[in-house]
């Protein structure tokens, strides 16, 4: 069986999410130099970008499922990081058919548990996924659940109404795949118990900093071999949310 991983990335007129691929690209191949890789843009959506004129390229989520060419599939954000090789996790999910993560840590390596950004989630009493690293199989499980990730984003405004949220409050990534893995069922979702499915997320209050911008306050050396932030090397995919920090990652690969 083949596998691979799989990068969403759509530019938009505010980010140049292609950029933060390549990043990803290059710091994947740097740990794993015989992996697969596949960078999914707009151009290569199975049905064509369902949101040409606008921001909302979310909506496109759902169609990595037939973009992705392999059996197997890591799918991963742009905004991403892999500090070191992951390949271990093949020989652990390869006996599910999908698996979110739900586990983040912050830069000292530590889990989290932060509930700032999770209101929706609590509030819902849904599963604690962060889409930004799901595995799936080639599968009919993983087949109808993003037919339910495809149904929630384009039915948003029905779901709003028996939900518990802000009537404005606007469809995530991570709201959307906790929905569509309650629907499928949790225990057929998730693995929550492999912890070592999870990302440092580099959010204002996961890492307990008075700003947003982390890189305007933790000192940061990115080198061929290795990140450090505030003096901690990174050991966990890296989720670092600030899109500028691409450059410095293609700078450091130059």
């Amino acid at each position: 069986m083949t596998r691979g991983f799989v990068i969403m990335a759509q530019d938009t007129d505010i980010v140049e999410y292609t950029k933060c691929a390549e990043a990803l690209k290059a710091s994947i191949l740097r740990v794993m130099p015989s992996a697969n890789i596949t960078i999914i843009t707009s151009d290569k959506l199975p049905y064509g970008d369902l949101a040409p004129n606008g921001d909302w390229k979310l909506i496109n989520d759902w169609q990595v499922y037939e973009a992705s060419p392999y059996d197997e599939t890591i799918k991963l954000e742009a905004d991403m990081f892999i500090p070191k090789d992951i390949s271990h996790w093949w020989d652990i999910l390869k006996d599910r058919d999908v698996v979110i993560s739900t586990t983040i840590r912050n830069y000292k390596g530590e889990i989290s548990d932060c509930r700032v950004y999770r209101k929706f989630i609590d509030d819902n009493a849904l599963p604690d996924c962060y889409n930004a690293i799901t595995y799936f199989k080639k599968s009919k499980t993983a087949q109808y659940f993003y037919q339910v990730v495809k149904n929630v984003f384009e039915n948003w405004d029905e779901y709003k109404k028996i939900l518990k949220c802000n009537p404005t409050e606007t469809a995530t990534t991570d709201f959307v795949y906790a929905i569509a893995s309650l629907i499928v069922g949790v225990e057929h979702t998730t693995l929550p118990n492999f912890t070592d499915m999870s990302m440092v997320h580099m959010k204002q209050h996961v890492n307990n900093i008075p700003i947003d911008n982390w890189t305007d306050i933790f000192v940061h050396e990115c080198l061929p071999d290795v990140l450090r932030i505030h003096t901690c090397p990174q050991q966990y995919p890296f989720h670092y949310v600030d899109k500028n920090f691409a450059n410095v990652l293609l700078e450091s690969y130059a």
